[in-house]
């Protein structure tokens, strides 16, 4: 259910709402730049720069640096200025795997087009004993963040957003990453057929990142949008596969979307993404 555009006030200031829209329990406010600041972090609130359309259609330059979006979360991913690499933000601390593997801190002062941020406190969390493969990781996190009642059918649905951790013990991890493009900026499409892919056989470190409900593809990946950091940084990357042996999982429910856009990008039309695009460029 949407509700109507509201107009921008004569006179209003950018920090002001220039789009506003219901996707189920999520409420999605669309921001410029410069209203970032106003926007204090809140509990439930989730921090975005840029849209995922945009950064499919090959926009990678971006308007919102690291340092605006770590006042308002510690918790979150995405990718840098120029598509340069999986960045990882844990414990507030900003992390980016390069396409060769590699593990380096973030500046600041570094630009993205794409990133979401949080300020994470865990609403439920547990222990699990595994094997657990992804699919199984998933569904155990869908539980701890929704749990079934008794005598309630199991839904196929969900439509709300979760900040996701788990750290513990993994094996059978099949990470990827990409490297950083030079304009004329190809789609997303075209990086990822090129992009780097490797394995590790066991790892200690931290899954990290957001569950969106489907009615928000486009504007952002529907379903787990996990990535991994290692323990000792030297390893991460975007999930595509992965086992974990044991660990804890945390979630946290997000009711608030603050969406960072750059000049001449607009929000676009929540659900109305390339979901078949969207699983092949996620490997899904």
């Amino acid at each position: 259910m949407a509700e109507r555009v509201q107009d921008t006030p004569v006179g209003a200031t950018a920090a002001d709402i220039i789009d506003h829209r219901l996707i189920g329990a999520l409420h999605v406010r669309a921001l410029r730049r410069s209203g970032l600041a106003h926007d204090r972090a809140t509990e439930n609130t989730a921090f975005q720069a840029g849209t995922l359309d945009a950064l499919m259609g090959g926009r990678y330059d971006g308007d919102v640096t690291i340092g605006d979006l770590l006042v308002h979360g510690n918790h979150g991913i995405g990718t840098l200025q120029h598509l340069d690499g999986e960045l990882v933000v844990l414990d507030g601390e900003c992390w980016v795997v390069d396409a060769n593997g590699s593990v380096r801190r973030v500046a600041p002062e570094t630009r993205t087009p794409f990133a979401v941020l949080c300020q994470f406190v865990p609403t439920a969390s547990t222990r699990l004993s595994g094997p657990l493969t992804l699919d199984a990781l998933h569904g155990a996190l869908d539980a701890l963040a929704a749990p079934q009642k008794p005598g309630e059918a199991e839904s196929s649905e969900r439509d709300s957003v979760e900040a996701v951790r788990v750290d513990g013990e993994f094996t059978d991890l099949k990470l990827r990453s990409v490297a950083a493009q030079t304009p004329p900026y190809p789609p997303l499409s075209e990086v990822t057929k090129h992009q780097t892919e490797w394995t590790l056989p066991g790892a200690t470190g931290t899954l990290i990142g957001f569950r969106f409900p489907d009615a928000t593809a486009g504007l952002e990946v529907p379903g787990y949008h996990l990535h991994f950091l290692a323990d000792d940084r030297r390893h991460g990357g975007h999930v595509l596969e992965v086992t974990l042996v044991r660990g804890d999982a945390a979630v946290e429910g997000v009711g608030e979307l603050h969406v960072v856009l750059p000049p001449g990008l607009g929000l676009g039309v929540p659900g109305a993404g390339d979901r078949d695009a969207i699983r092949r460029i996620e490997g899904a």
